[in-house]
C-alpha cells in the first residue's frame, strides 16, 4: 500500500525518492556495472548491476508502491517483462489470453514459448461463462488487457480474477493503457501487473522499458530469480528517465484524458466515421464495468472510416499527428494495427476478433485539442473517395 493518500503525491514521493547518502532529491544515476566489496562476503548491498542497481531499485520500489504491490521489477522492455512473467510457466502449461491483445504478447507465445510446449488459447474474458468454460486442467494462467489493444474491449478484472482463482490460475493484467493513476489491477484481484513503461509511464517517447509488480513474496522471489538469471534488466540511465517521467504522470494523463474525450466526441459525430471504440463513451462496450474499475475511459481510441474513405490517404494527409508505432507520448500518434502493432497475428485470427484492415488506432497527445481535431478533420476530408 502507498504511504500517501493521493496517487498524485505518491507519483512524486513514492518508493525510494531521495538519495540517503547525499540528500539529493533525485536518485542519482548509478552508472556502474560492479561494486567494490570490503572483503569476502562483505558487500554494501550490491554486487553486480544485473542483480541490483540503486537507480533501478528506486524505480522498482516506486512502481510497487503505485500499484499497491509487494515488489516491483524493471526490465529492458515491456516484452522483456512479459517474457519474465511467462517464464513462471512450465512445459505442458496453457495460458488464456484476451481475445484482442497486443501483437507482441501473441507473438512471443505463438513463436517462442511454443518451442517449450507452453500453449495458449484465445479467450473471451468479457463473458464469464464462456471464459470459465475454456479453463481446462492444463490452464495455469490468464493474461488480461483492459481496455484491450486495439479494440478497447473492457474485461471485468475482479470477476475474472475470482473465477480464475477458483481454478488456481495466476491472473496477469497488462495495465499499460491505464497506468496505476487510472486503474489498480492488484486491488481488483490480479496477482501480477505488467507495463510497457515505454508508453504513458515514460511519457516522452524517449525510453524503452518494462515493469512488473507482484502481490506476494513467493512470486517476488520467483520473478527476482528469473530477472537475475535471464538478465533482461533496465539500465540505470533509463531507470532515471522513467522515474522522471512518472513524476509528471498525473498532470499528463489528466490532459491526455481530456483531449481523448473531446476526440472521441468529434469522431462519433463525424459523418465519415463508421465505428468508434473508446470506453469513455456511455455507448461503448463495457462502459459501466470500466467506470467501476478505472478512474475514467483512458486515452486510447480506435475508429473505422466508412468504405468511401481511403485510410492510406488519411494517414498520408496527417500533418500534426504522426503515423508511428507505440503510444503514450506527449505527441499524438496513429497506427494501423493490421499492418503494424498486430501484424504478427494471422489475418484469419485478426478478422475473427474484429481487428479489421480499416481499423485506425489513435493515441491522443497533450497538444491543444483544437489543433488535434483540425488535423484529423482535414485528413479525413482529403481521404474521401469522390
Amino acid at each position: 500500500m502507498s504511504r500517501f493518500e493521493h496517487t498524485e503525491t505518491a507519483l512524486i514521493h513514492g518508493g525510494i525518492s531521495i538519495d540517503e547518502r547525499t540528500g539529493a532529491v533525485n536518485v542519482p544515476i548509478y552508472q556502474t556495472s560492479t561494486y567494490k566489496q570490503d572483503g569476502l562476503g562483505k558487500m554494501r548491498g550490491y554486487e553486480y548491476s544485473r542483480t541490483g542497481n540503486p537507480t533501478r531499485e528506486a524505480l522498482e520500489s516506486l512502481i510497487a508502491e503505485l500499484e499497491g504491490g509487494h515488489k516491483g521489477f524493471a526490465f529492458g522492455s515491456g516484452m522483456a517483462a512479459i517474457t519474465a512473467v511467462l517464464s513462471l510457466l512450465h512445459s505442458g502449461d496453457r495460458v488464456l489470453i484476451s481475445s484482442n491483445v497486443y501483437g507482441g504478447t501473441f507473438r512471443v507465445l505463438d513463436k517462442v514459448f511454443d518451442h517449450f510446449s507452453i500453449n495458449y488459447t484465445i479467450a473471451d474474458t468479457t463473458d464469464l461463462s464462456v471464459y470459465e468454460s475454456q479453463i481446462t486442467s492444463d490452464v495455469k494462467a490468464v493474461i488480461i488487457e483492459s481496455p484491450a489493444n486495439p479494440l478497447m474491449t473492457v474485461t471485468d478484472i475482479r470477476a475474472v480474477a475470482e473465477v480464475s482463482h477458483k481454478h488456481g490460475l495466476l491472473v496477469i493484467v497488462d495495465n499499460t493503457f491505464m497506468t496505476p493513476y487510472l486503474q489498480k489491477p492488484l486491488e481488483l484481484g490480479a496477482d501480477i501487473v505488467v507495463h510497457s513503461a515505454t508508453k504513458y509511464l515514460g511519457g516522452h517517447s524517449d525510453v524503452v522499458a518494462g515493469l512488473a509488480v507482484v502481490n506476494s513474496e513467493d512470486l517476488a522471489q520467483k520473478i527476482a530469480f528469473i530477472q537475475n538469471s535471464t538478465g533482461g534488466v533496465l539500465g540505470p540511465f533509463d531507470s532515471f528517465l522513467l522515474i522522471r517521467g512518472i513524476k509528471t504522470l498525473a498532470v499528463r494523463m489528466d490532459r491526455h484524458v481530456y483531449n481523448a474525450g473531446k476526440a472521441a466526441e468529434f469522431l462519433t459525430a463525424h459523418k465519415a466515421v463508421k465505428n468508434v471504440y473508446y470506453p469513455g463513451l456511455e455507448s461503448s462496450q463495457g462502459f459501466e464495468i470500466n467506470s467501476r474499475q478505472a478512474k475514467n475511459g483512458g486515452v486510447m481510441i480506435s475508429f473505422e472510416l466508412h468504405e468511401n474513405y481511403d485510410i492510406r490517404r488519411f494517414f498520408e494527409s496527417l500533418e500534426l499527428v504522426s503515423l508511428a508505432e507505440s503510444l503514450g507520448g506527449v505527441e499524438s500518434l496513429v497506427c494501423h494495427p493490421a499492418t503494424m502493432t498486430h501484424a504478427s497475428i494471422p489475418a484469419d485470427i485478426r478478422k475473427k476478433v474484429g481487428i479489421t484492415d480499416g481499423l485506425i488506432r489513435l493515441s491522443v497527445g497533450i497538444e491543444q485539442i483544437d489543433d488535434i481535431l483540425a488535423d484529423l478533420s482535414q485528413a479525413i476530408e482529403k481521404s474521401e473517395i469522390k
